[in-house]
Parts: C-alpha cells; structure tokens; sequence
C-alpha cells in the first residue's frame, strides 16, 4: 500500500467518521432562516434565557443564563446545537424580553418514543400549550387524533397570536353574542343596559387580551387560547427528555397610518 494511498484513505474514514457522530449539527446548519425571522435560541448557548418556576410568573426568575451551556440544575443544556429540557425537575426557561406585538413563532421538537408519558410544554405569554411525545395516549392527549404527527420524530409548531381582542363582563360573567350591552352618557353622566335591564356602570369591567392559533405539522391543535395582551415566551421541562431546534419568532410591525392628503 502506497503512502499515498494510506494518506487517502486516512481522509475518507475521518470524513465518514465527523459527519456520523454529528448527526445533528449537520441537519441545523443545513436550515436556513425565513425572511423576517428572528432567532430566540442562537445553537451554541442559552443567551436570551432565564431559569424560573412553573407556571411563569409564580416566582421571580432564579438564574440568568446568558452565556451559558447549562442551567445550574441541569434542567436545560445546549448539545449539539439542540436546546434540551431534561425533564430533570420541573421548571421552565423563559425569554428575557416580552414579545408585546402579533407573531408567528415556530420551532421543531423531538422526545423519545419509548415512554407515551413524556411531556413538555410551551408558554405563551403565561398560558401554556402542552407537548405530548404521541398523539394517542399521552398525558394531556393535546395531540390526539392529529394524522401527521411523528412519535420519536420531529414535529413542527407554529403559533400565530393576534392581539386587539376586548373581553366585556359584567358582575364578572362574561358576556355571549347574545347579549346587548347599552351605555350613554347624559349631561356627564354615564348610565348602562344590559339586555334591556339597567345595570350599574361599576359593574362593567373591559379587557383587552390576545388570541394564539396553534398547530403541529400544519395541523390544527384545539381551540384557540386566549392569551395576555402582553408577556414573555417558555419552555418547560417537566417529563422525560425534550429537545429543541429551529426556534424562531417573527414580529409583525403596526400598520402605517397614511398622512392625509393635502
């Protein structure tokens, strides 16, 4: 065998052997970021992220994780460009910034298929999309029914929040397309009608929230969540061993207001 050869030869093993063992940094170099979108998780640490309880807002967030690889319980780690939720404790990592404005966030996910029981979930704004490692026979059954989910496998979500959704109560019970709602202002002062009845002014409460449409693989999960006007993004560990990939966010801007002609 020549030297020549022997060197060759020597080439191809190693180049054989660097893309078997990285099995997962070949498949998130090979992404390519849509136009408008924004990165939450960078693939090489946790900058951008807190450490905190769950459900968010409990408690103050416990640990900063900007710079790092893995938090101090070892709940979340990076690996392999891949963010993991360990499943180690639950607790929850969230985004340092709120994200006040519409969105369309999307991000893969991956469990292994061994244990049905595995879950994780999402937090939008503080309400949380839960995430089954099935769609038959899961802990929350979140899944269930939806044809293009893949066990052990990735699976795409994308979450649309629309904002601008007023709420109106009244004694603190919602009200229904049904209802009529009347309120005049005489002489400065303000009087109100509910389906015909006088009611008190002060028992009138309004809120202004907004509304996430979520999906897997392009289908549709559930009903759409009513979520707070306002909040931060989470991603929980809780059951068995989540991994995370791809996780981006795309702000929509305000409409312009045109500048009436002249």
């Amino acid at each position: 065998m020549t030297c020549a050869f022997r060197k060759l030869l020597l080439l191809v093993t190693l180049s054989l052997t660097v893309s078997v063992s990285s099995p997962h940094g070949s498949a998130a170099d090979s992404f390519k970021l849509e136009e408008g979108y924004t990165l939450l998780f960078n693939r090489k640490d946790l900058t951008g992220w807190e450490l905190g309880f769950c459900p968010p807002g409990t408690r103050p967030n416990d640990e900063k994780l900007d710079g790092k690889t893995v938090s101090k319980d070892k709940t979340f780690e990076v690996v392999d460009g891949l963010l993991i939720a360990s499943g180690k404790g639950l607790r929850g990592a969230y985004t340092t910034r709120e994200f006040n404005k519409d969105f369309h966030l999307k991000f893969e996910f991956r469990t292994p298929a061994d244990n049905k029981k595995n879950n994780s979930g999402l937090f939008i704004r503080g309400p949380q999309l839960q995430l089954d490692g099935t769609s038959e026979g899961g802990l929350t059954n979140v899944f269930k029914n939806l044809k293009n989910f893949k066990e052990g496998d990735w699976n795409e979500i994308e979450v649309t929040v629309t904002g601008g959704i007023i709420s109106n109560s009244v004694n603190g019970k919602a009200l229904t397309a049904k209802d009529v709602l009347e309120v005049t202002v005489k002489d400065g002062k303000p009087t109100a009608k509910l389906n015909g009845q006088v009611i008190e002014v002060g028992s009138i409460q309004c809120s202004v929230s907004a509304e996430a449409v979520c999906k897997c693989n392009g289908e549709r999960i559930g009903k759409p969540m009513r979520i707070p006007a306002t909040g931060v993004i989470g991603l929980q560990s809780e059951i068995g061993k989540f991994e995370f990939r791809r996780i981006r966010i795309k702000e929509q801007q305000p409409a312009e207001v045109s500048s009436p002609s002249r």
